[in-house]
């Protein structure tokens, strides 16, 4: 249903899954773990797999906490998305990449929820995707504590809840388990 024409095709984006923004991340293993059989089942069904990588003061490009986490790789020929903001759209090139692959749909994993992930999600369908958040395959690291936060389990759920109650003309929001978001033949 997205309103990009001509772009039935779906495309997994992996968002910031860095050593540095996993390293403190609520349930790290299992969620990387997630997204490892997530990268795998889209493999097997031809989805294409695209990388954010995020750059800055301590995410220096080519240092190890700026690294990709060692269970999960890119493939070679996996595009691959340098950022140096929370949007992985803002100032990159990965609109332009998912129009050369014919991808009207993204699925949204990785870090951080409450930052990257939703900035991601907002202007993903903004632009015209149908934006699927998978709701067991994305985390983030404790907030600061005296303000009142929540809790990173909370945030998690927060966000799984309000994506799947988005509407926009035109558009498809939701929040699906990584079980349903490939399944054998239908993406």
């Amino acid at each position: 249903m997205t309103t990009l024409e001509n772009r039935p095709g779906t495309a997994l984006l992996v968002v910031d899954v860095q050593n540095g923004v996993m390293s403190d991340a609520y349930e790290r293993d299992r969620v990387v773990a997630t997204i490892g059989r997530l990268v795998d089942r889209a493999r097997d069904q031809h989805v294409p797999v695209v990388w954010v990588q995020h750059n800055d003061e301590s995410l220096v490009a080519g240092g190890e906490p700026w690294r990709i986490v060692p269970e999960l790789s890119p493939k070679d020929g996996d595009p691959v998305v340098q950022k140096h903001h929370a949007d992985s759209f803002e100032a990159t090139g990965l609109d332009e990449l998912l129009a050369g692959l014919g991808v009207g749909r993204v699925l949204v994993t990785g870090a951080a929820t409450d930052a990257c992930v939703r900035a991601t999600l907002h202007n993903a369908l903004a632009r015209g995707y149908d934006t699927t958040l998978v709701g067991d395959a994305h985390t983030t690291g404790p907030l600061p504590d005296g303000l009142g936060l929540p809790s990173p389990d909370q945030v998690i759920a927060h966000t799984n809840f309000y994506w799947a109650q988005q509407t926009v003309p035109g558009r498809v929001a939701a929040t699906v388990p990584a079980d349903q978001a490939i399944s054998a033949g239908r993406v």
